[in-house]
């Protein structure tokens, strides 16, 4: 990736066993993947952002199969997704988009047949500063089970001149959930499509 060179990738995970109700038979698991990157754009406008989409396919594989990875490596067990972007203060909001292609594109493609939209948040931010990435069912946007956020932050970046992009996975539905709605058993063909 000529246009954004890596300077650091971190994998954090984490088990759900309680949020002060039983204890599950099965934690939920959700881990995220971030890679800190090289702003190429950093301090300029540039009109024609788009090309660099493709650059950052590569970062969105390897993101996504370092997630599978440290979920166990089976994607079948693996039902929520989100991604986002931290912009350091030298780049603008529009340097975060870039990733929705790459990003999400990148789990669909590792996840199979994921048919939901990728939940996304993305803003301009200092060094340390943390993002809440937004969970939802990898096949139906409207599973209210696997409505959720996972925190982001690294406390070195984005440096002014940098970018985190990250990718968020979860296995099941959020611990004692019971706000009812469309159930993941019960997803129909084009659920997560409306």
């Amino acid at each position: 990736m000529p246009e954004f060179p890596i300077r650091r990738i971190a994998v954090q995970i984490e088990d759900i066993f309680h949020e002060g109700g039983p204890v599950a038979r099965q934690p939920r698991r959700r881990a995220v993947a971030f890679g800190i990157v090289k702003n190429p754009f950093a301090g300029r406008y540039v009109e024609d952002l788009q090309p660099a989409m493709e650059d950052l396919k590569p970062l969105g594989l390897d993101l996504t199969d370092r997630l599978i990875a440290a979920l166990g490596g089976n994607i079948a067990a693996i039902d929520g997704y989100g991604k986002g972007a931290i912009v350091g203060t030298e780049g603008e909001i529009e340097h975060g988009a870039l990733w929705h292609v790459p990003g999400g594109y990148a789990m669909r493609e590792r996840l199979g047949q994921a048919k939901a939209i990728v939940p996304s948040a993305m803003k301009v931010g200092g060094a340390g500063a943390t993002l809440d990435v937004p969970l939802g069912h990898t096949n139906a946007a409207y599973v209210r089970s696997h409505f959720d956020a996972v925190e982001v932050r690294a406390a070195d970046g984005p440096r002014p001149d940098e970018i985190l992009f990250c990718l968020a996975m979860a296995c099941g539905p959020r611990i004692h959930n019971r706000m009812g709605g469309l159930e993941a058993k019960d997803i129909k063909v084009w659920d997560g499509q409306r």
